[in-house]
């Protein structure tokens, strides 16, 4: 059954014109365009200049509150940030040495510290100006970013350097091998180790290249075993060889009595009895205790006219009939 108030409703609603569609207000662009706004402002400074060389009262006032007044305040702002930066950067450098870190790490924050400060006395600066500091922000993080991604090994560098500093798997003076090559320890820096081979050549490394590579610190101990090996012929006895190589090596200069020198018995080889001498002595003494290991095994072994086989190659020759 039909509800008698619904029909007229509807009628009327039908005869009713339709209500036109209104249109909402366009949302309000508040993105700041950097370069529109530079150029706006130096378009109203070059009218206020010569507004101002017109004779213009207002127009000075006008350049002197709104362009002079801001550069000088942007003056005195860089200059503070420089000084607050120098006094910052050396507080901290001096705080971190007194607490014994390392001094390549303290310099390094210490002007970490500074580059921070007089970055934020530059927006400050530019902020002085009316200028939306916003948009300068990540214009800089897109050219950290970038920057960052072309200096990404240079980056790794810097992180190996610091892992190198904080768990010092080795110190300056000391003999290391490591990156493919050997010597002593001049300088950590962040990016680059630098060693001095044994005969005097100056190597630089990446830190990336030391820190990802087999670090061997050959002086980190307080003794180190020399070992020269000493191949006799098949007709000597074993038991006299051993006492000969024994005494010849008992009194080797620098070497130390604790642990004593050994004879150790290696391998029966192709055309030798092969045994290695073993002496320990401390990391500075080691390249004289083994020339003289191998001087005092050599003459043992002649005075007790025990040989030391050559290797040798016996050819045949058969004759060709024909």
């Amino acid at each position: 059954m039909n509800n008698p108030f619904t029909l007229p409703l509807a009628q009327a609603e039908a005869a009713a014109p339709e209500a036109a569609p209104v249109d909402a207000p366009p949302a309000a662009d508040n993105t700041v365009d950097p370069e529109a706004a530079i150029t706006e402002t130096i378009d109203s400074l070059g009218e206020t200049i010569e507004a101002a060389f017109a004779g213009d009262t207002g127009a000075i006032l006008t350049l002197f509150h709104e362009f002079v007044m801001p550069v000088v305040w942007a003056i005195l702002i860089l200059v503070a940030a420089y000084v607050i930066s120098k006094i910052v950067g050396n507080a901290l450098r001096r705080s971190l040495a007194k607490a014994k870190v390392d001094e390549t790490l303290s310099r390094f924050f210490g002007k970490f510290a500074g580059y921070l400060i007089l970055i934020l006395g530059v927006i400050i600066a530019l902020s002085n100006f009316g200028l939306d500091v916003t948009s300068f922000a990540a214009i800089l993080a897109a050219a950290g970013f970038a920057v960052g991604m072309a200096l990404s090994g240079t980056l790794g560098n810097f992180a190996s350097g610091i892992m190198l500093l904080i768990f010092r798997p080795f110190k300056v003076g000391d003999y290391i091998k490591a990156g493919g090559t050997e010597g002593v320890v001049e300088e950590i820096e962040l990016f680059t180790t630098t060693l001095n081979t044994l005969d005097n050549r100056h190597v630089i490394l990446p830190n990336g290249l030391v820190h990802g590579d087999i670090i061997e610190n050959v002086t980190f101990n307080k003794t180190r075993r020399v070992d020269v090996n000493v191949g006799v012929d098949y007709g000597a006895s074993m038991k006299e060889t051993r006492k000969v190589l024994l005494e010849g090596i008992a009194n080797i200069p620098n070497a130390l009595s604790d642990p004593a020198p050994t004879a150790y018995l290696v391998e029966l080889g192709d055309s030798s009895v092969n045994w290695q001498v073993r002496v320990w002595c401390a990391p500075a003494d080691y390249w004289a205790v083994r020339q003289d290991l191998t001087e005092a095994a050599k003459d043992a072994l002649d005075a007790a006219n025990i040989s030391i086989p050559f290797p040798q190659m016996d050819v045949h020759l058969d004759k060709l009939n024909g």
